[in-house]
């Protein structure tokens, strides 16, 4: 069977996006995934998303497979570039147009800018032990700078849902941190049941973080939408950064809002096209 697909990226965090509107299971396995993904034997990527026909009322469904093969609960930059993707393949680029994507997080509102950036109504952030999930203190109290031994090293972590785990901490040096060998052992400790996207954070200013990610299921990205979320939000926890701020990440600069107001976290950055092909599936 052959499949067209698109490339796209959000800030070097890359996709390969299928149009599977005619059925409502991907049209690829997540073991088709990890070939697919693979970027010397395959087209190379994080990830493969799928839109698939919407449900409960939403105009459309987001699944995603890892480069590992494990299917995430959302994807902060994925559905950036999901947004573009759909812009293009409905026709309908106008500036401000919204749909509502269903995701194993919730329903998610995305919306293409005038100047062709995506701001996304992330939801709110769950912050229970229980709901992130961790074995972190009690499991109807937030971890807010719980130490955890890594590495034969204790860090301060605190830990956010968005919708998937995230587990962040707070360093001097984000250049610094060995994240190749670290990063595995923070996905796999066994305080996270379900592991763990790792976030660590460098404080520039009160409006300003550096971040580098190592996510659960394909390691160390270029960014990470959902991550620098709840970065931001660790930050506002922690008493470290203001509710509006820049994240910076390797691949570049996603703007973050946690709203005082309903506390609902926007997320605005690009999305961009990078190729199109057909593959054998």
């Amino acid at each position: 069977m052959m499949i067209e697909f698109a490339k796209y990226h959000g800030l070097g965090n890359d996709f390969i996006l299928i149009d599977n509107r005619l059925s409502s299971q991907p049209v690829v396995t997540p073991e088709q995934a990890i070939k697919l993904c693979d970027r010397h034997f395959g087209i190379g990527a994080d990830g493969v998303i799928f839109v698939l026909p919407g449900q409960n009322g939403t105009d459309y469904t987001m699944r995603i497979f890892n480069s590992d093969g494990s299917e995430p609960e959302m994807c902060g930059n994925g559905i950036r570039c999901l947004a573009a993707f759909v812009a293009e393949i409905d026709g309908n680029q106008q500036e401000n147009s919204q749909k509502r994507i269903h995701t194993l997080a919730g329903t998610i509102t995305p919306q293409i800018m005038s100047d062709g950036q995506v701001k996304v109504d992330m939801g709110v952030p769950r912050l229970l032990a229980s709901e992130i999930p961790t074995a972190l203190g009690a499991e109807n109290q937030k971890v807010i700078d719980q130490p955890l031994e890594v590495a034969g090293q204790s860090w301060d972590v605190t830990c956010v849902s968005m919708g998937n785990p995230h587990c962040i901490t707070f360093v001097e040096d984000v250049a610094v941190i060995p994240l190749e060998k670290i990063g595995p052992q923070f996905e796999h400790h066994a305080v996270f049941p379900q592991r763990t996207n790792t976030e660590f954070i460098q404080v520039v200013r009160r409006d300003y973080l550096k971040m580098r990610v190592w996510e659960r299921g394909a390691g160390a990205t270029l960014a990470c939408g959902t991550g620098a979320c709840a970065a931001l939000v660790a930050g506002v926890l922690t008493g470290r950064c203001d509710r509006l701020a820049t994240v910076e990440l390797p691949g570049g600069c996603l703007q973050i809002e946690w709203s005082e107001v309903d506390q609902r976290l926007w997320m605005t950055g690009p999305a961009q096209r990078v190729f199109t092909g057909v593959v054998e599936g």
